[in-house]
């Protein structure tokens, strides 16, 4: 697992591109849209969806990674329909969507000398839920930021097992969302267990 970031531990991500479901249909808005080799598009208006968290620092591994001076956020994104079915059911729709936009840490800058503020992008990695097309229900996917594109990780990957042992509600990193844990825990949608989990 990596430091601070999914980006060891791989998270969430969406698309844009042509024609999506086997009739080609056009995609609800935020859902994501697969390219012929199993591709997403970065979604350009991502930064729109509902925001869910940042974590500074943070890992799921070893704690030294996060005494390092070159701390990264992380900030998460969902689709805003799925935020809304989460907030009436405690669980994901299929077609859900997260970005997660890791971004680096910057200290001495402007007026401020102290704490942490966001600088620019250094990776962004996505998650999708797919019932149907997915072998775990669930894909995380790294995007190459020069083509917008996201590629899936291999299902050795260990965000796939990290999420499914882990994630409080349905492979996902509930526990570290402040606005959903609370309507979860009132559905009785959290993995028992979850909260007390330690890596």
């Amino acid at each position: 697992m990596k430091s601070a970031s999914w980006i060891g531990i791989c998270l969430l991500a969406f698309s844009a591109s042509p024609g999506w479901g086997a009739g080609g249909e056009s995609a609800p808005s935020g859902n994501p849209q697969f390219t012929a080799n199993g591709q997403v598009a970065l979604p350009p208006d991502y930064r729109e969806w509902v925001y869910l968290s940042s974590g500074l620092g943070m890992t799921y591994g070893s704690a030294t990674a996060s005494r390092s001076d070159h701390q990264s956020f992380d900030n998460v994104f969902v689709s805003r329909h799925a935020y809304q079915t989460f907030q009436k059911t405690g669980t994901w729709p299929d077609k859900t969507m997260f970005i997660l936009e890791v971004r680096s840490s910057r200290t001495n800058g402007s007026i401020n000398h102290g704490g942490h503020y966001q600088g620019g992008v250094a990776a962004i990695e996505g998650e999708v839920k797919d019932e149907a097309g997915s072998p775990g229900k669930w894909t995380f996917f790294s995007f190459d930021l020069d083509k917008a594109s996201g590629t899936p990780f291999p299902r050795t990957a260990a965000c796939y097992s990290c999420h499914a042992h882990h994630g409080a509600v349905d492979n996902t990193f509930v526990q570290f969302y402040p606005t959903l844990l609370p309507v979860a825990l009132k559905k009785g949608t959290v993995k028992p267990g979850a909260l007390a989990d330690k890596p």
